[in-house]
């Protein structure tokens, strides 16, 4: 079967858009050509900075006939609406088209419409001139002369060349010659922009990508991070040095060269007194460069040395290269060098803060504190329906004040903690680098002296960012990560800024998530209703605790049997959801489920008939030992598990509910419930009703699948 190549050569793509790009590229083409009849083996998108490229394997070479029956209207229906018919089905009159009898609806017209396979070249050709001009990029641009004409193209960058080929693997291919803005697609590509700038003729995808190696390009993007993160790391090791290792920038810099060319630069020893994540972070940001360390280095230390990934390999083993990048680097570490040390000194207006510094009982003598007093002075914005970050401030310090002894932590130390944790936003290196936020400000704490855990609560204050990240460390921390992402719920949620649909742009979600993660991994006890209000917000907590749940392996249907909508204590839930899941994957449990499930049933049937139900259980009134056994298992069962959840210890809860699975089985097995005296069967009932109240203290055994 024939395979289709495709490129779309432009000027550089910007890297951040080039996987999806390829991605975009791939499912537009192979969702159109399956909706247009043609099938397909596989198909692999690929990316370089300055193409996109698909290749399909195994496209059907034609799509098949289809034969459609389009149902119109009755024989005797008005002129209008057979006319209506008669142009949407493509009919010139009445006498193209069938009529067929119904016994019902009498006699109606039928367009039999015959459309005959098509070329996939011909398919091909078709869609690929919408697929470019409407192609989803973020933001397209118009170049050229051509530019200036309406409806002229709009694309990522300037659109050069097209590739697009079809035939056999190991015959001769055909060139599918759609035009697009006056480019025409061919079979001609380039290499290297600099080494290979030659016109290179391919026929099929093997072929293509020989050609551009040779051209000094790899297609592949997953080989040229291969290649980079191979050879930075032995040209590191080669020197002494390890790479600090950065996922995020190796995919940047993939899609930044064609051909990778990896060089060790330098700058001098006197900018390591820069904090590390300062260097790192205006070495990758500005140059787009890897940091090093030195090899067997644990103290979060770097060297002097950076790696860089060139597109050029140059003539004079990149010295040149190496001069020019090290050049910028020695200016922006001057900068950087010189945000860290103003950070320490005095602001000049301090007079003007002291009212601030009053409202937060700062210290005007200390430079963290400083810019705390000036973040309020100057009323930063938060939300404008949500005050100054000051005024937020003030908010977290009272709902930290409540926090502070349900988690055991020192008050004073956590009040200090909320009153500085912004205080960073104020400083030039945050200015210059917002992703080091809290960071900075754990390392200014230390430096004027603050309390260990005030310091590691000022950094830790923004965590958990995702559900991967780490926690929270230590009480003082933990107090302020909460007391924070409540206010952000508690007050988004007053304003009426709830997450819509895929929508979240104050994060809500990924805080709510936060709070539900410091609560069961850190094993909190902490009511809802002592935080939260809104029984909306309350139920938000409830979805992100599901989806919590779920991802670490618990089954839905056992989450909706313990989750009530006023379940207030998150950490029991999951408790009782752990408890239960291991009661039934035994094969007590699972019978007991059963039976239980069976009881209910019942008894529910029962309850819409109007059935007379004991109020109480008789024990006169029983016929047979197998209600007996019954009855004094529950009694033995629910005070067991009635105990044993007093204690929350809700594995033995679950163990003691669990003894009644043989009394259950027996009781099904020997007794008819509905029995001819009302009396007695009223008592039956009553023992099922004590079955579900049973398992009822542990979880709603009816939304259990099974």
């Amino acid at each position: 079967m024939p395979d289709l190549l495709l490129e779309l050569r432009s000027e550089e793509i910007p890297a951040r858009l080039q996987r999806k790009a390829a991605g975009d590229l791939k499912k537009l083409v192979t969702d159109q050509l399956v909706e247009a009849g043609l099938t397909y083996e596989g198909a692999r998108e690929y990316w370089t900075p300055r193409r996109l490229t698909l290749d399909i394997r195994g496209l059907t070479a034609r799509s098949s006939d289809v034969r459609e029956e389009k149902k119109g209207p009755r024989t005797d229906a008005n002129e209008k609406a057979i006319e209506g018919f008669l142009r949407s089905a493509g009919l010139s009159s009445v006498a193209e088209a069938e009529i067929q009898s119904d016994p019902k609806k009498g006699d109606f017209y039928v367009a039999v419409i015959n459309r005959p396979g098509r070329p996939a070249e011909e398919i091909v050709a078709s869609i690929m001139p919408g697929i470019i001009r409407d192609f989803p990029w973020p933001k397209p641009m118009r170049s050229g002369a051509a530019s200036a004409r309406p409806g002229s193209l709009r694309w990522v960058r300037p659109l050069q060349s097209i590739v697009c080929l079809f035939g056999p693997e190991h015959d001769e291919t055909v060139v599918i010659p759609f035009e697009v803005d006056g480019i025409v697609a061919g079979n001609v590509t380039y290499g290297h922009r600099f080494h290979a700038p030659q016109a290179i003729t391919v026929k099929r995808f093997g072929d293509y990508v020989s050609s551009l190696e040779k051209a000094k390009v790899i297609l592949d993007a997953e080989r040229r991070k291969q290649v980079i993160a191979h050879d930075a790391a032995n040209l590191a090791f080669a020197n002494g040095l390890e790479l600090v290792e950065d996922e995020g920038l190796l995919e940047e810099v993939s899609g930044l060269v064609e051909w990778p060319q990896v060089l060790l630069g330098t700058f001098e020893e006197d900018y390591l007194s820069i904090p590390a994540e300062i260097i790192r972070l205006t070495i990758k940001t500005n140059q787009k460069c890897f940091v090093t360390r030195r090899a067997g280095a644990t103290d979060g230390s770097l060297s002097n040395h950076f790696v860089l990934v060139s597109n050029i390999e140059a003539k004079d083993g990149g010295k040149e290269i190496i001069h020019g990048n090290g050049k910028v680097v020695r200016a922006r570490l001057s900068d950087a060098k010189h945000f860290w040390n103003r950070d320490q000194h005095d602001l000049p207006d301090l007079d003007t803060l002291r009212a601030s510094a009053a409202r937060f009982d700062l210290d005007l003598k200390k430079p963290l504190d400083q810019r705390m007093a000036k973040l309020d002075a100057l009323g930063v914005t938060f939300h404008a329906k949500l005050g100054t970050q000051g005024e937020r401030v003030q908010r977290i310090r009272q709902i930290a004040a409540r926090l502070a002894p349900v988690l055991g932590a020192d008050a004073a130390l956590v009040d200090r903690a909320v009153v500085l944790a912004k205080a960073d936003l104020r400083t030039e290196a945050v200015g210059e680098f917002p992703e080091l936020q809290g960071v900075m400000g754990r390392k200014y704490a230390l430096l004027q002296g603050e309390h260990a855990d005030v310091a590691a609560a000022i950094e830790d204050h923004w965590k958990p960012q995702g559900p991967t990240d780490r926690l929270p460390d230590g009480k003082v921390g933990l107090t302020v990560a909460l007391a924070d992402k409540f206010d952000t719920l508690t007050g988004f949620w007053a304003i009426d800024e709830k997450p819509t649909g895929s929508k979240d742009p104050y994060a809500l979600r990924r805080a709510a998530l936060g709070v539900v993660r410091m609560i069961l991994e850190k094993g909190i006890r902490l009511p809802l209703s002592s935080m939260v209000s809104d029984p909306d917000l309350v139920s938000f907590f409830h979805d992100r605790l599901k989806v919590y749940l779920r991802e670490q392996g618990a089954r839905h249907d056992l989450i909706d049997a313990v989750l009530t909508p006023d379940a207030d204590d998150l950490l029991m839930v999951a408790r009782r959801v752990e408890a239960l899941t291991a009661l039934i994957t035994s094969e007590d449990g699972r019978n007991l489920l059963a039976g239980a499930k069976r009881a209910t049933q019942l008894l529910a049937a029962e309850e819409k008939k109007g059935t007379v139900i004991a109020d109480g259980i008789s024990e006169e009134l029983f016929r047979l030992d197998a209600e007996k056994a019954l009855f004094t298992a529950i009694r033995q069962a629910s005070a067991d598990a009635a105990n044993a959840v007093a204690t929350e210890d809700f594995r033995s809860a679950m163990s003691a509910l669990a003894t009644l699975r043989g009394p259950v089985d027996q009781f099904f097995t020997d007794v008819l419930v509905n029995d001819e005296d009302q009396a007695v069967r009223a008592n039956r009932l009553a023992l099922l009703s004590l079955i579900r109240s049973a398992t009822g203290t542990v979880a709603d055994f009816s939304k259990i699948s099974g």
